[in-house]
């Protein structure tokens, strides 16, 4: 019987229901890879030196454990496998590290590192977020080769980092000093919710974030409320005055530099066709918070967002009768590849002295390594190729989001490696991830296996575009 395409979707879905996948996904899940913990170093390096390669074993695929260049952190895996090196090569995107396990925070004492099916929905630390969805498309990989007779038709290179939960520490020197083991036509991860559980998506990128405290610091020590209340500057209202500067009352963003001039065509024309699904238990928007004149989709995936991610002054579990001398906020803002992450605090720098606050500080947060805002143009003919190709399986175009609303290293890739960005996400809104109760989707996986696997037959029919 001559291979197909029908062939090699049902060969990835008969991965699902044959109970391998399963099995696959209970061994990533048991390596307790927690990027965020202090002594994480030695599961991160097991999961690339270990597991992964034993997942591959068997696919022709060449692998290697690249070390970090920051001291402490996790390496890299890197297995590639090159049929011809006149054909396009894809390079596809996992990260095997997670989130803190929080054990002891689970529904009716779940294990966050051991894989429980309870109908449909598969807990466990790094179902969805992401050992589940690299290896989807790492299955889908093998249903292909298999269906080809051992050939994918087109070069791979699998890279699944280990730090990404910590804002990629190190990936980017690695990709500089890797740039030519890496080299590709086009990148494709598998990470993060979906907008439906009904329709495919596309994501094309992500928002940047930059996180700053302002500081309010007048004086040394707190002084008697009673006899120098009215007196003495208060730094809590100075700081509420001076925030009150950035947002109106309706949450309009006013800092010069820190909104688009525009949204551009391809993206405006990407959002309005962006399909929402109504999740039981999420928040509604605030009607008439934000910027005036934007839809939903439009303030969440084409323009700026800011808050206050916390605040203080004085001892709030143990309050004294003080004129206070020190207050602070955190903010983050979250900016499209329109606005460049590094002009954010000045700015706001500029905003504030123009206000008269020049007595408040700000400070750069530096704790984790912050994603860069990137985007994929919606018109890339790599965009076109895998959205006609996600069509063809699922009976229905995909959402494409020109960028994802929250952070992942695509910046990386675009700018080290000159390469477009496509995420598939294979997962939903209400999955947990990065909280207790973390899971998976059952009918997600498996549909994002046959997804993929027409992806990857696709790439190798030679219905990609041009090498570059």
């Amino acid at each position: 019987m001559a291979a197909s395409r029908d062939g090699a979707m049902a060969r990835a879905t008969q991965c699902f229901d044959g109970g391998r996948f399963l099995d696959e996904l209970r061994r990533l899940v048991a390596v307790p890879t927690e990027s965020q913990m202090p002594d994480s170093l030695p599961a991160l390096t097991r999961y690339c030196a270990e597991t992964m390669p034993a997942l591959m074993q068997g696919m022709g695929f060449d692998p290697v454990v690249l070390d970090n260049p920051r001291d402490g952190r996790g390496p890299v895996f890197v297995a590639t496998r090159i049929e011809d090196p006149a054909l396009p090569t894809v390079l596809v995107y996992g990260h095997g590290d997670v989130v803190r396990g929080l054990a002891n925070k689970w529904t009716g004492g779940l294990d966050p590192w051991q894989v429980t099916v309870q109908g449909d929905k598969w807990y466990g630390r790094g179902t969805v977020d992401n050992k589940g969805q690299h290896l989807i498309a790492i299955e889908a990989l093998r249903a292909v080769m298999a269906e080809r007779g051992g050939r994918l038709g087109f070069n791979a290179k699998v890279l699944v980092e280990t730090g990404e939960e910590q804002g990629s520490p190190g990936l980017r020197e690695l990709l500089r000093a890797e740039k030519e083991r890496l080299a590709s036509d086009v990148f494709i991860g598998l990470d993060g919710p979906r907008q439906t559980t009904f329709m495919p998506e596309m994501k094309l990128g992500a928002r940047g974030g930059v996180a700053f405290d302002l500081i309010v610091h007048l004086r040394d020590h707190a002084h008697h409320s009673g006899h120098w209340g009215g007196v003495l500057a208060d730094p809590g209202f100075v700081l509420a005055h001076a925030l009150s500067t950035i947002v109106t009352r309706q949450g309009r963003i006013l800092v010069e530099g820190w909104t688009p001039r525009e949204i551009p065509a391809a993206v405006k024309r990407a959002i309005a066709g962006i399909v929402f699904e109504d999740i039981p238990g999420l928040p509604e928007p605030d009607a008439g918070w934000g910027e005036p004149g934007l839809t939903k989709a439009e303030k969440i995936f084409g323009w700026t967002s800011v808050i206050v991610l916390a605040a203080l002054t004085g001892h709030p579990d143990a309050p004294t009768n003080a004129v206070q001398g020190e207050a602070r906020a955190r903010l983050q803002v979250r900016h499209t590849a329109d606005v460049r992450g590094a002009d954010i605090v000045p700015a706001l720098r500029r905003h504030l002295d123009a206000h008269g606050f020049q007595a408040v500080q700000l400070e750069p947060v530096l704790e984790r390594d912050m994603f860069g805002a990137s985007r994929t143009d919606p018109d890339d003919p790599w965009v076109g190729m895998v959205a006609e190709s996600m069509t063809r399986t699922a009976g229905r175009a995909p959402n494409i989001i020109p960028n994802s609303s929250g952070s992942n290293p695509s910046d990386m890739f675009q700018e080290e490696l000159g390469i477009p960005v496509i995420w598939i996400p294979n997962s939903y809104a209400g999955c947990n991830q990065h909280g207790p109760d973390e899971h998976a989707l059952a009918p997600l996986l498996r549909e994002g296996l046959g997804l993929m696997a027409g992806i990857w037959w696709d790439i190798g029919e030679g219905l990609a575009p041009r090498r570059r």
